[in-house]
């Protein structure tokens, strides 16, 4: 059984987290685009009005202002909703941030088809994908409200540009607070020997809740929380390749070019295995309630477990 400490929004962990680095570090800086309360940074401006700055719905400001407070010796998280963070202002993420490898940190909250009601345009389903290509960028995506706490002050302490997902919508908490935490090394969250399943994100919980499910029909099946997508961590893929034999991929997030693509990459060139992927399957989201679009749009428990199933009738 899959144990469960409370749900939380990812988000509150990033802006509780922005906080206290605000409190131990007068370095640390905050931008926002007119979405301070709804990623949380308001948090952080509240305490330090003079260390915050809203640009306005102006997201290439965004990231140009924190590249400049980065080369004045600043640690700038520039954060909000995921698809207006990454891209409007990618060119000069690439250029000014990426090229210059300056220590900018990007926040992208409301992230995936769980955002609900504030649909396709709101939706990020792709930045996974356009900051994993960019040269020298650190992609992190967080399971649960505490992990997105570590991973945010794992940011801080990393110098380089940084990008960080995290989610509006509760989900349930699967760490605790003594969790090892760590960039580029994914854990396993339960052992098994007949598929991995390979996950980020919201969807390591749906991952963990289809193991429960394969267990009953007599499938055992290991769950890995990769959370770094990048540099993902090809030891554990591979580990989990040669065990099992087969690999499932799950994020909330397009399947082309994001975790499943990554995953693949590393297993073909290391250790080529059956691998299913799920994810959104090629179209943009719609508005609607966050978990009946987590159904529709084939990203619970029960599709990982077809997954599961589909690919170990290749493996045999």
């Amino acid at each position: 059984m899959v144990e469960v400490f409370g749900k939380k929004a990812t988000r509150y962990g990033f802006g509780e987290a922005l906080v206290e680095l605000g409190q131990k570090n007068e370095k640390v800086f905050a931008l926002g685009a007119d979405t301070a309360s709804s990623v949380m940074v308001h948090l952080f401006q509240e305490k330090f009005p003079e260390r915050f700055i809203n640009v306005g719905v102006a997201e290439q400001n965004l990231l140009g202002m924190a590249a400049g407070l980065a080369v004045g010796g600043w640690i700038p998280f520039a954060v909000t909703y995921g698809v207006f963070a990454t891209g409007r202002p990618w060119e000069q993420i690439r250029t000014t941030i990426c090229y210059s490898n300056l220590n900018v940190k990007i926040g992208g909250s409301h992230a995936g088809v769980m955002v609900g009601p504030d649909g396709a345009t709101h939706q990020a389903l792709e930045e996974i994908a356009i900051m994993r290509c960019l040269p020298r960028m650190t992609v992190l995506v967080p399971c649960d409200v505490i992990e997105t706490h570590k991973a945010t002050l794992a940011a801080a302490a990393l110098f380089g540009p940084v990008y960080i997902r995290f989610g509006r919508e509760p989900v349930p908490v699967i760490t605790r607070d003594d969790t090892p935490f760590e960039i580029g090394k994914a854990r396993v969250m339960r052992e098994g020997k007949d598929v991995a399943i390979l996950a980020c994100g919201t969807m390591v919980y749906e991952s963990l809740m289809a193991a429960d499910l394969l267990e009953k029909k007599g499938i055992s099946a290991r769950v890995v929380n990769v959370h770094t997508v990048k540099p993902i961590d090809e030891d554990a893929i591979v580990s989990a390749a040669k065990d099992c034999g087969a690999i499932v991929t799950a994020e909330e997030h397009q399947i082309f070019g994001g975790f499943g693509s990554a995953v693949a990459e590393v297993l073909v060139k290391r250790f080529p295995v059956p691998v299913e992927m799920v994810a959104v399957q090629d179209t943009f989201g719609e508005s609607g309630n966050p978990m009946d679009l987590m159904k529709a749009f084939h990203l619970k428990d029960v599709d990982i477990v077809a997954a599961a199933e589909r690919v170990l009738r290749r493996k045999k």
